[in-house]
């Protein structure tokens, strides 16, 4: 999991299982992106599995910012879990990823992901 924090926009990129193991990893990450101030968008391209936990995490992220989270290139796994949770109505399903600003200050750590 990676927190890249962009001038317009914060992205966390998920990958492999999505499960109670990453519970800390994923508070840190939604602590890190709220900070930004910055709409967030989640790069979920990479999830082979998500369990209770995740969907709790895109619902808190979903919840609790201003800005609407989108979530890109959802695979069919995770869209099936925010159909049946319903989450997906409070998040912007995205299925292209529209790159990533590569505008950033030197040092920033920001850049492109896949």
């Amino acid at each position: 999991m990676h927190v890249i924090v962009g001038t317009t926009r914060a992205r966390i990129v998920l990958s492999g299982e999505i499960d109670a193991d990453l519970g800390a990893d994923l508070q840190e990450a939604t602590a890190a992106a709220e900070d930004s101030g910055l709409p967030v968008e989640i790069d979920a391209h990479h999830v082979t599995f998500m369990d209770s936990s995740g969907v709790a995490f895109l619902a808190r992220l979903a919840s609790r910012g201003p800005h609407r989270v989108r979530v890109l290139r959802a695979p069919p796994t995770v869209r099936f879990l925010l159909e049946v949770t319903r989450i997906g109505e409070l998040l912007d399903i995205v299925d292209v990823d529209p790159g990533f600003d590569l505008d950033e200050p030197p040092g920033s750590g920001a850049g492109t992901t896949d």
